[in-house]
């Protein structure tokens, strides 16, 4: 048994959620439309650009995974990746957002380019990021909390950019949006170094693999370890889901509510302010809820939440589109939802963390959550793609009044797609999921060798 994390610990490794989604904010939420309504890109273009960069990141991100699980170095084999992608990260998200006077088609091969970059300098960072988390204890109680406190510190960031990126871009380039945008990735890399510095010198590794240290991860080894464990199969599958419908929404809020509900800034940072607070309120309760209600439970409502007030949300576009307080509710409703998925994907993904050391005999923390980084990229490249190309499809048409089958499309996209892949959650969680509380304290206890094992395991 490990002794008690600190809380220095802890909100040190929270901190680098902050840097790190600050990334993540500014691009997921401002990238597409940067490039469609500031720089004039065709909505087309822009949709393979995301989905060819995930295709690439498939490949990618396994790999980065098991170069993680094969370092050996004083500092660990997590912060010697997150310190090297952040600064790499950090120059290239500058790169994305700077003002280059190109023609079109140099413009695009270059932004085509420092996207690709973008994409696997991320994966250099996240991957070993996540991956501490199983590492960093084996309690149940504490792997709640140190997955609560970096998604309490995402969420800030995401609070952050989506209601204050707006006026910043304003801020820092008044009417020149290109310079605002600019200045703004300069600001967010900054932090992001200095927040990832907190956590690279102040979190460290506890948590080893009690068979086969030492063993090299081969590329046979990577695929065994993503194939035979059943349960990081399921745990994928509630993700992508539930990225898609997250990363859906968000990526295409800022549309909505400027084409569909008529009013841009005040409502669209209503809404991602008080998703904001409602993520940042779930997701400190939740460790201790998840004492007192069963993760099935947890699951439905995380689940439901969002379906419940995407509805809402689309029956106020009708009635009071404007209305900024109840925009407000309906934004809570979903994001109190969202807040307590975050943590359950990260519990249950590291949950099968343990479950593949016990029925593999290694330990494999970053194969398995490079699934996660991957899975989170494709949902915003899935999300992009369907953002994009339905704008194509529904016939947007940049800074002008649209037609009433575009603002259909629009609801269509904004409201629906991401209530079905929300219920499909629930659906592969309850089919699929098998590490229940009996089974997995099991698990645990063999490991740390309490217990021995079943004849039938």
């Amino acid at each position: 048994m490990n002794k008690k994390l600190t809380w220095r610990s802890k909100l040190s490794f929270g901190m680098g959620a902050f840097g790190k989604d600050l990334v993540y904010a500014i691009v997921s939420t401002y990238f597409m439309k940067y490039l469609t309504d500031v720089r004039l890109v065709d909505p087309m273009f822009v949709a393979v650009l995301f989905m060819a960069a995930r295709i690439w990141d498939a490949f990618n991100d396994p790999f980065m995974g098991m170069v993680v699980d094969n370092t050996r170095s004083k500092w660990g084999k997590f912060r010697p990746w997150i310190l090297l992608g952040t600064i790499l990260n950090a120059f290239v998200l500058v790169g994305l957002y700077f003002d280059v006077d190109l023609p079109a088609w140099q413009y695009a091969v270059y932004v085509g380019i420092m996207y690709l970059l973008w994409g696997m300098t991320y994966t250099i960072m996240d991957i070993p990021y996540w991956s501490m988390v199983p590492a960093l204890t084996d309690d149940e109680n504490e792997r709640s909390q140190i997955s609560a406190i970096p998604r309490f510190f995402a969420s800030m960031a995401w609070l952050v950019v989506g209601s204050g990126g707006l006026y910043i871009v304003k801020y820092f380039g008044g009417e020149d949006q290109i310079l605002g945008f600019s200045r703004f990735a300069i600001a967010v890399a900054l932090v992001f170094i200095v927040t990832i510095l907190i956590t690279v010198t102040q979190v460290k590794e506890r948590v080893v693999a009690t068979a086969g240290t030492g063993e090299k991860t081969s590329v046979k080894r990577m695929v065994k370890v993503l194939v035979q464990n059943d349960q990081v199969l399921v745990v994928l599958g509630i993700a992508l889901f539930f990225n898609m419908a997250y990363q859906l929404s968000n990526s295409f809020a800022l549309y909505y509510f400027e084409y569909v509900c008529g009013v841009k800034e005040a409502l669209y940072a209503t809404y991602t302010g008080v998703a904001g607070f409602a993520q940042m309120g779930a997701l400190f309760v939740f460790p201790m809820i998840s004492q007192k209600i069963d993760k099935k439970i947890m699951f439905a409502v995380s689940s439901l939440l969002p379906v419940v007030g995407f509805i809402a949300l689309l029956i106020l576009g009708y009635t009071l589109p404007e209305n900024i307080i109840l925009t407000g509710v309906c934004s809570a409703i979903i994001n109190i939802g969202i807040g307590f998925m975050l943590v359950l994907v990260t519990v249950v993904l590291a949950e099968a963390v343990d479950y593949g050391e016990f029925k593999m005999g290694t330990r494999n923390e970053s194969i398995i959550f490079s699934t996660q980084t991957f899975v989170v990229k494709f949902a915003g490249a899935f999300s992009g793609f369907v953002a994009a190309a339905g704008l194509k499809v529904i016939g947007f048409v940049p800074n002008v009044e649209q037609s009433a089958a575009t603002l259909m499309g629009m609801r269509i996209i904004m409201i629906a797609l991401p209530a079905i892949l929300s219920v499909l959650c629930l659906v592969v969680y309850k089919r699929g999921y098998k590490l229940n509380a009996e089974f997995y304290h099991h698990i645990i206890a063999v490991l740390r060798g309490e217990e021995s094992r079943g004849e039938d395991e």
